[in-house]
């Protein structure tokens, strides 16, 4: 290296907005305010531009600031953007502007918090123009009626500086602490390597997680159970924050249990002398130290003068340990007093690694504004775990839909106290009546503005009656409904060609409007862009096309399809050709063959096995049938619906315990014990799956179907076939789920061989043999012997299919 090249100095950057936020907070948690102000901010964007462009010549927008701060061994750089800067005659005047749902009669004085951010401008322009004194104006702005009030006033330079330095001093050991640990955390993770011998394929995944991530890029990885492919894409993830690559990673998941997965990768990684803080979110419900999670100083504790605390907690807390598991954050929580979820979303914002659920990330109503809010973004690597829920998931997230009788049923209970609002309430119900009177089942509409203009000025009059209302019981119904309303008008604004709307009369006679976000990846886009690079994995991401489409808008996207390391003899594939779940084929005779092949399959090997099928409905008739069949009666268990978790824990206590007769699970596809539980060795030797799991017919999946239809995809691929088979591939995993592992997969229903479903089955499926329930039991047989016989000659297997 040159001597005369320097190296240069570590810097820390924060938005101003983020460092008084964080600095001068104070007080108590209250969810007892409505917080509209916080939805005022969604909407303000094009309220700041219609005042900015009132203003007139002198008036410039937007005016990117930033000042840098040298500190010892570091600079701290503070930057953001002024909404606007006043230049005339009379001097310099810093105006920010925030746009507010409540009445503006009752803001006597700026909010502190909005005023230090102009303060902030103030001090930097000042500094910037050499200004001796400088103007703030905080300009408040109504979003419903655009009324405007202003707060003015005059800073001299001095007075300012003083303020601000002693603010950014103040951050400037959470900045000390952030560079201090960056050094060793990416010092420790050069010294790490891959933990374990790689498995076939495992190597070239982790390489490709690791390009993907240094080229900025997403990738779609379709791997089989048993590949690996969460430390193939921890490890990578992991390796790429140490070269620079990434500053945060987001291991997202829809599952209780991958997340602990997730969370035991980091922690192998971590015998090797890694250091990185690694946090999993868990719900507040979960976290919650009082018996109700009320979150307000009356009826909580930890909620009382907890802004005045937690700070202190945080810091304490990351400079004395390396762990963040929830047992050491409840512990730090207890001890200053704190709520402890709060605090844990405070600690987020220092982690390395965050574990999470896809809502914290991408749902509008749950993510963390503190990374994925307006105006934020940063270097995050978004690992998603299980990616093929995420369809599912995201189409939910990004829609909304009201009801008609909710609005009435709001309009009764406020109609004696609140007239203003029963009478802004009745006007939403005539568009509803007026919508339900065209509507004779459904209706697919072409805008639905009208009703969004109504509700507008709903929410305004609804925000007046929040904030004076007493009743607490009246304020938490008309709460909810309120949360409802703001959901439906954030997602109105973001309707596009992904969406559908249409109102219909449901089943049980009520009224409603919809919008059905069909394509939910632009939305998901817009998250995900938040971001550097994102990296998208399952073991059942088949047709890979299809996940591409509906999760990711680029068309640059990789793809990988890691291989399978097991050896297929150990695994035996059976398509049963006589028997199908059609409606039309359904009855007594029908549910006899399937119990009769689940029969035959438990008495040909003993051993513990899970029928999966399509409903509860059929799964009931069958294990009726298969409970009446004549002859030993083979122990049984059945799924229940809503299962409590110690309910899930004492069915799968079930599979511990090997006895001579066996076992058989009656479960459905797609729920619950369909995918995320691990049953390996001879805990689980075959699973029997009744039909491709195609979803019912249904006025959504018809609505789906016409759409993709529509633009020239198969409608029935999209809206039945491919989420149907994700069920069966999903159910087909529970059985090999180790390299040593050995069992059946006993696919039952005709249209297995039916081209269309064929071409979703991964490619280690190719081997299949086709059975009727004369021969399964044969079938069965033959390949136990044949495994026996393999482990007692002696041949390593290996040897045997090389020659």
């Amino acid at each position: 290296m040159d001597k005369n090249m320097e190296v240069a100095e570590e810097q820390v950057h924060i938005s101003v907005r983020n460092l008084v936020e964080f600095i001068l907070r104070s007080g108590d948690i209250d969810n007892r305010v409505a917080g509209t102000d916080k939805d005022a901010m969604l909407l303000g964007g094009k309220m700041h531009r219609k005042i900015q462009r009132r203003m007139g010549a002198d008036y410039h927008a937007e005016v990117p600031l930033k000042i840098e701060i040298p500190c010892n061994g570091f600079t701290l750089v503070i930057d953001g953007r002024a909404d606007g800067i006043i230049e005339n005659a009379s001097g310099i005047v810093i105006d920010e502007i925030k746009g507010v749902m409540r009445d503006l009669e009752q803001i006597e004085e700026p909010v502190s918090v909005h005023l230090a951010q102009a303060k902030c401008y103030a001090y930097i322009y000042a500094t910037q123009k050499n200004l001796d004194e400088i103007g703030v104006q905080m300009t408040y702005c109504n979003l419903e009626t655009e009324d405007i009030r202003r707060f003015q006033s005059v800073y001299a330079y001095e007075d300012l500086k003083r303020w601000f330095l002693d603010v950014a001093g103040q951050y400037e050991k959470w900045a000390r602490y952030q560079v201090r640990w960056k050094q060793k955390r990416n010092t420790s993770i050069k010294g790490i390597e891959f933990p374990f011998a790689y498995r076939e394929g495992q190597k070239n995944l982790a390489a490709s997680v690791y390009r993907t991530i240094a080229r900025k890029k997403k990738l779609f990885i379709q791997a089989p159970t048993g590949v690996g492919k969460t430390m193939a894409t921890v490890f990578p993830a992991v390796k790429a924050v140490g070269e620079g690559l990434g500053e945060k990673i987001f291991y997202l998941t829809a599952k209780t249990i991958t997340r602990t997965v997730a969370w035991q990768a980091f922690d192998t990684l971590k015998e090797q002398a890694l250091r990185m803080k690694v946090l999993v979110l868990t719900a507040k419900e979960k976290t919650c130290f009082c018996e109700e999670t009320v979150c307000n100083p009356d009826a909580c504790p930890y909620a009382k003068g907890h802004f005045d605390r937690v700070n202190d907690a945080v810091y304490e807390l990351l400079t004395t340990s390396d762990e963040m598991s929830r047992e050491i954050l409840e512990e730090q929580a207890k001890k200053w007093n704190v709520c402890p979820y709060e605090m844990s979303l405070d600690v987020s914002n220092w982690v390395d690694a965050i574990i999470c659920d896809y809502n914290y990330a991408f749902d509008p109503n749950a993510y963390l504004r503190r990374f994925f809010g307006e105006g934020n973004s940063g270097e995050y690597l978004f690992l998603i775990d299980e990616a093929h829920n995420l369809v599912e998931r995201a189409r939910t997230m990004y829609s909304a839909d009201l009801y008609k009788e909710d609005v009435l049923a709001v309009k009764k209970k406020v109609k004696n106290t609140a007239p203003k609002l029963a009478k802004k309430l009745e006007e939403c119900n005539k568009q509803f009546l007026a919508l339900k009177r065209e509507c004779e089942d459904c209706q697919i509409l072409n805008s639905v503005s009208h009703v969004y203009l109504k509700l507008l000025n709903l929410v305004t009059e609804m925000d007046h009656f929040l904030e004076d209302c007493k009743d607490e019981t009246l304020k938490e119904e008309v709460l909810e409904f309120y949360f409802k309303v703001r959901m439906f008008l954030y997602i109105h604004d973001r309707l596009d060609e992904n969406y559908l709307i249409y109102s219909e009369i449901t089943d049980d006679g009520r009224f409603r409007i919809h919008l059905f976000c069909v394509n939910p990846a632009a939305n998901l886009k817009e998250y995900l862009d938040k971001g550097n690079s994102t990296i998208f994995f399952s073991a059942t991401l088949l047709p890979i096309q299809y996940y591409k489409k509906l999760l990711s808008t680029g068309k640059e996207d990789y793809a990988v399809y890691a291989e399978s390391p097991f050896d297929t003899k150990n695994r035996l594939l059976l398509i049963g050709n006589d028997v199908s779940t059609k409606y039309t084929k359904r009855g007594e005779d029908m549910y006899e063959r399937y119990a009769r092949y689940i029969r035959q399959t438990a008495l040909a090997k003993r051993g513990n096995y899970i029928a999966f099928f399509p409903s509860y409905r059929f799964m009931e008739n069958v294990c009726d049938a298969f409970m009446k069949l004549p002859g030993e009666q083979i122990p049984a268990v059945m799924q229940a619906p809503y299962m409590s978790e110690e309910e899930r824990e004492i069915f799968l206590e079930n599979f511990e315990e090997n006895t001579e007769e066996g076992l058989v699970g009656f479960c459905v596809m797609g729920g619950i014990f369909s995918e995320g539980i691990d049953l390996t060795a001879d805990r689980l030797i075959g699973v029997l799956i009744a039909g491709p799991g195609i979803p019912q017919v249904c006025r959504e999946r018809e609505l789906l179907r016409a759409y993709f239809d529509g633009q020239g995809i198969s409608g029935y691929d999209y809206a039945y076939l491919y989420p149907g088979m994700n069920k069966v591939l999903q159910s087909a995993g529970r059985v090999i789920r180790t390299e040593e592992d050995e069992g059946l997969i006993l696919l039952l229903d005709d249209r297995f061989l039916d081209y269309r479903y064929r071409k979703v089955f991964p490619r280690e499926w190719k081997d299949f043999q086709i059975c009727n329930l004369n021969s399964a039991a044969e079938n069965v047989k033959n390949f136990w012997s044949a495994r026996e016989a393999s482990k007692t000659s002696g041949i390593n297997p290996e040897i045997m299919r090389e020659s």
